[in-house]
């Protein structure tokens, strides 16, 4: 006889299934505990377990308190299991930034200026959907820098190209993590995010409007320029021609 799913697990495949349906999106909010036990008939300790395991998974963050940013925050969608693969990869060598950040470069501009000189024009519409999420006040910077990393893979989606994708993909924790670090190296946390979230828009205006050299120009000094401020000048300034 087959076995019957956990409690846990039912609530785990519910949140997947809206994840992939996109009835939840990166920016939102799960439903309170309480709301999603009653609606799943199932134990509130069920929920909490599933919520463990997403975030452990890299699609949620949690924060406790009260206030808009306190609960659990969409903050990726699901990904196959060559990303997951070269996630583990990424933890278990723990490469240093500078080399992580070198590959973005690398990916990131060529990404930029492939999706500006694409045709048909790539569909950009979970970007602009991470890009209105970002443009919440209420996100406190962790919320937001774990945004900003799926929003670079999501640029990496729109190319359709699964290997890239799945490398970005593979990379967003680390990303994520170095970003989160250099914070504390900001005077201004505020202003430092909302330079980049106007860089976030100029890197999707290049693109929309075809300016392939624009769009790898500005990925380039999007990602050199926060790794120079929040961790140490390098040879990363350099800016790609075309």
């Amino acid at each position: 006889m087959p076995v019957e799913p956990r409690a846990w697990e039912l609530v785990l495949r519910h949140i997947e299934r809206e994840l992939l349906d996109g009835g939840l999106q990166p920016g939102d909010h799960l439903p309170p505990e309480r709301t999603l036990a009653a609606d799943l008939g199932v134990g509130r300790s069920s929920v909490r377990e599933a919520v463990r395991v997403l975030e452990g998974f890299g699609l949620i963050r949690t924060q406790t308190g009260s206030g808009p940013s306190a609960g659990a925050i969409i903050v990726a969608t699901p990904q196959g299991g060559m990303s997951a693969l070269m996630r583990l990869q990424v933890a278990a060598q723990g490469f240093p930034v500078a080399d992580i950040v070198k590959t973005r470069l690398l990916l990131e501009t060529q990404i930029a200026a492939g999706l500006a000189e694409a045709s048909p024009a790539p569909s950009l519409d979970a970007a602009t959907t991470l890009l209105a999420a970002m443009d919440d006040d209420a996100l406190n910077p962790a919320e937001f820098l774990a945004l900003d990393a799926q929003f670079h893979v999501a640029l990496a989606e729109a190319s359709g190209n699964q290997v890239v994708t799945a490398m970005m993909a593979g990379l967003r924790d680390a990303v994520e993590s170095y970003a989160l670090a250099g914070l504390s190296a900001v005077a201004d946390q505020g202003l430092m995010l909302e330079r980049l979230r106007a860089e976030h828009h100029g890197i999707v205006e290049a693109i929309a409007a075809g300016d392939a050299a624009a769009a790898g120009i500005r990925i380039h000094a999007h990602i050199a320029g926060y790794y120079a401020e929040t961790h140490s000048p390098s040879t990363l300034k350099e800016t790609p021609t075309w």
